[in-house]
C-alpha cells in the first residue's frame, strides 16, 4: 500500500482497489491510503462477505464491485452449463458445479420467479445485486452481444423487499452444496497478511 500510495502521489495511479480481501486488510490498507473499491464474489449464493467486508466498506466509504454476479454463467443456464463446458474449463474444478445435480434446483426456483417477473434468471441475479446498494457495481463477464443487451435489462426489474428474501432463501448457505473456489486459500477467507512487524528480514 505504501508503494501504491507513492504511484497516486506521482500521478501515476487515479484510485486504489483490493480483491478478496478480509475486512482487517481492508482497515490496515485503508489506513495507509483511501481505498476507492473492494472487488469480491457476491451473489445470490456467494453471499459470505456481508458479516463484515460490506460492513467495513460501507463504514469507511469504499464502494463494492460484485464479480461473478451471475455465477459464472450458472443463473444463466443452470446445469445446461456443466453439460456444454469444454474439458479445459477452469469451472469443472469449481466443488458447487461439481454438485450440480444438487444444486441445480437453485436454478430452477430462480427461474421460476424470473418467469413470473416477466424476464430470465440473469437479469433477474443482477438485479438482486443491483438491489444491494448504490455502493455496489456488478461486472457480469459477456463475450455475446444478446448477453450484453440481457444484462442491461437487469435495469429495468424492480424487486419488492418481499421478493428479495424470497430469492434469497433459495440459495441459502445450508442449501448449497459444494465451495464457491476450488481453492478458498485464494479468497479473502484466508487473505490476511502477517503485520509488518513480524516480517523475518525487516
Amino acid at each position: 500500500m505504501g508503494e501504491l500510495k507513492k504511484l497516486v502521489e506521482e500521478g501515476k495511479v487515479k484510485y486504489i482497489g483490493l480483491s478478496e480481501a478480509c475486512a482487517s486488510t481492508i482497515r490496515r490498507a485503508h489506513a495507509v491510503h483511501p481505498i476507492t473499491v473492494v472487488q469480491n464474489e457476491w451473489w445470490l449464493w456467494s453471499r459470505d462477505i456481508e458479516d463484515e467486508i460490506v460492513p467495513t466498506c460501507r463504514e469507511l466509504g469504499i464502494g463494492i464491485v460484485s464479480y461473478s454476479p451471475i455465477g459464472r454463467g450458472f443463473l444463466a443456464l443452470g446445469s445446461k452449463l456443466v453439460e456444454t463446458m469444454r474439458e479445459s474449463d477452469f469451472r469443472k474444478n469449481i466443488p458447487r458445479f461439481q454438485n450440480m445435480d444438487h444444486n441445480k434446483t437453485i436454478f430452477e426456483r430462480v427461474n421460476e420467479m424470473a418467469t413470473k417477473k416477466g424476464c430470465t434468471t440473469a437479469p433477474l441475479a443482477l438485479a438482486w445485486v443491483h438491489h444491494q446498494g448504490r455502493d455496489v457495481v456488478p461486472i457480469p463477464g459477456t463475450t455475446k452481444l444478446e448477453n450484453f443487451n440481457e444484462n442491461i435489462l437487469a435495469l429495468t426489474v424492480k424487486l419488492t423487499p418481499e421478493e428479495i428474501v424470497e430469492l434469497e432463501s433459495f440459495a441459502a448457505s445450508d442449501l448449497v452444496k459444494g465451495e464457491r473456489q476450488a481453492t478458498m486459500q485464494m479468497t479473502w477467507i484466508n487473505s490476511e497478511t502477517p503485520l509488518l512487524s513480524t516480517w523475518k528480514g525487516i
